[in-house]
This record gives structure tokens, sequence and C-alpha cells, in this order.
């Protein structure tokens, strides 16, 4: 996460970004889209009214949810509506703060998947109390579950991230047990002893 949110300031601390000053459109890297680089700015100006030590933590939280979120390679509107409620809530964001700050975690997990997830929830790993390590893994299930079904990809990525927060099975797995009834390997096991 240090490179995630350290990346985004260091946008935000070069003058050109600044909003009454036109600045030069930078040269996109290798897939994104030409208008991100906008939009990163805006997100980054929001972010930075925030004291910093929140403004990591709740970049790492959005991060960890939207990495959920795309474990099966989409992110529904659904999935966003969740993650959105759930950073509002825990950050004590307004909508629109909550808003941006899920988007830019969607953009940053769809383009730097890989070592990022693993590097972004070891960090947020060291910035959560036990308490909020658990709140995330509750918010991972229930952006998963909440196209009605948490596919086996995204089971997978839940149990990564309890690993890499450092959350015994134990208490993975009572946090677990209020969604086994939205897992699609639980269900598809179900129809087949059903007959």
């Amino acid at each position: 996460m240090n490179g995630f949110l350290d990346r985004l300031r260091g946008a935000a601390a070069d003058p050109s970004t600044e909003d009454d000053a036109p600045s030069p459109a930078p040269i996109p890297a290798a897939g994104t889209l030409a208008g991100e680089t906008e939009t990163v700015r805006r997100i980054v100006a929001r972010l930075d009214a925030l004291p910093a030590a929140r403004a990591r933590f709740l970049a790492g939280f959005a991060y960890v949810l939207a990495r959920a979120a795309h474990a099966d390679l989409d992110i529904s509107e659904a999935e966003t509506a969740v993650m959105e409620s759930a950073v509002a809530e825990l950050g004590g964001l307004d909508p629109a703060q909550a808003v941006i700050v899920v988007e830019l975690a969607k953009l940053q997990s769809r383009t730097r998947f890989g070592t990022e997830d693993y590097l972004v929830t070891r960090e947020f790993a060291g910035l959560a109390s036990d308490d909020e390590k658990l709140a995330v893994l509750r918010a991972c299930f229930a952006v998963s579950a909440a196209d009605d079904e948490i596919s086996s990809e995204e089971a997978g990525a839940i149990n990564e991230i309890a690993r890499e927060l450092g959350v015994e099975r134990p208490a993975l797995n009572a946090v677990r047990e209020a969604y086994v009834d939205r897992f699609s390997a639980i269900r598809a096991a179900r129809r087949l002893a059903r007959g």
C-alpha cells in the first residue's frame, strides 16, 4: 500500500496538478485509459483532506474489498454499492468521498493486481487492529455475496486475504458461517445431493 497511496500523493504534490492550473496530459501507462489521470488527481485531492494515517487505512481497506470483488475478474454494480457502503461506514466518509475511494480502489485492483494484492493486504494488516481485520473480512464476504453468490474464485481470494491479514482459521470460519448459503460450491453440492 506504500506504493499505492504514495504514488497518488506524489501526483498531488506536483504543482501542475492543482485545480486552477492547466496540466499537460501525461502519457498513460500501459493498460490505462487516457481519462484516468484527471480522475486520479481528483481522488488524490479528496484523500489529501484526510489525515495521512486515515487515508492509508481507508485506501488499504478499499483495495482489499476491491481485490475480493475482482477475484472473478468482474466487479458488479451490486458489489460496488456494498463496497461504498462499507467504506463510508468504516471510514466515516460522506457518500461522495466513499464513491471516490472505491472507484480508485477498483481501478487499482483491475490494473495492479498480483504482487500488489499481497503487498497492500500485508501493509493493511500492519495498520489494522484484530477487530478491523475481522471487519474487512466480513465486508469482503458481503461484497462477494452482493450478487447473491460467492464464487469459488472469490472464496479463494478471501482465504488468501485472511492468511495475509494473519487471521486464524477459526476466526475466519466464524465470519464465513454467516455466508455459508451463498457459496457456489456449497449450492452445487446441495443440488447434486438432491439428485
